[in-house]
């Protein structure tokens, strides 16, 4: 898809302050859960087709450079991404796929980062998938930005994308950007 590397597209209206940062993203439920007590994350992604055309994911896309991906969020996958929003050059990630371009890092998250912005150039750095993978890097500071979709769900169980922080984090709002069944926020992380 040739819009993804398009960087005069008119939904990045913004893109001088995006470059070479790390930006951590998730979807949670109201109660904060990123998936539901079985594991499911499906319940927080009704509709895929209608998620991909909102501003926030085209924006988000168009910005990003390479991704980093925990291990869990890869196996999720099963080994297929072929409809995957990320169609980037280079991903760093703890898994391997032949259709897209990734590298298995396992000297740690500070790693997987470093050669994720090598990888990246002047463009972003998207952590997606896992709230372990988030959790290590806000908590080693490696993140510059984080942007939160809330989808009016609460799941009552499941796993927390904030449960196991070590430390406060203080946070900046920057933008929220309203779509159908989410809103999504945007915050810089106060270094």
């Amino acid at each position: 898809m040739a819009y993804l590397r398009n960087l005069t597209n008119p939904l990045c209206t913004d893109k001088e302050n995006y470059m070479g940062k790390v930006v951590g993203g998730a979807t949670i439920s109201l109660d904060g859960f990123i998936n539901d007590r079985y594991g499911d994350l499906s319940p927080l992604y009704p509709d895929l087709a209608e998620l991909r055309k909102t501003e926030f994911l085209q924006e988000s896309i168009l910005k990003t450079g390479a991704a980093v991906m925990g291990r869990h969020a890869y196996h999720i996958g099963n080994g297929d991404f072929t409809d995957y929003e990320y169609h980037i050059p280079d991903k760093v990630t703890r898994g391997q796929n032949e259709k897209l371009k990734f590298h298995f890092v396992t000297d740690g998250i500070k790693s997987a980062v470093r050669q994720a912005k090598a990888a990246a150039g002047d463009k972003t750095v998207q952590v997606i998938g896992g709230a372990s993978t988030f959790q290590q890097c806000l908590d080693a500071g490696l993140l510059d930005e984080i942007e939160i979709g809330v989808v009016p769900l609460i799941l009552g169980e499941g796993l927390r994308l904030f449960a196991q922080m070590d430390k406060k984090i203080e946070l900046e709002k920057i933008r929220i950007l309203e779509s159908p069944g989410r809103t999504d926020i945007r915050f810089r992380v106060v270094k």
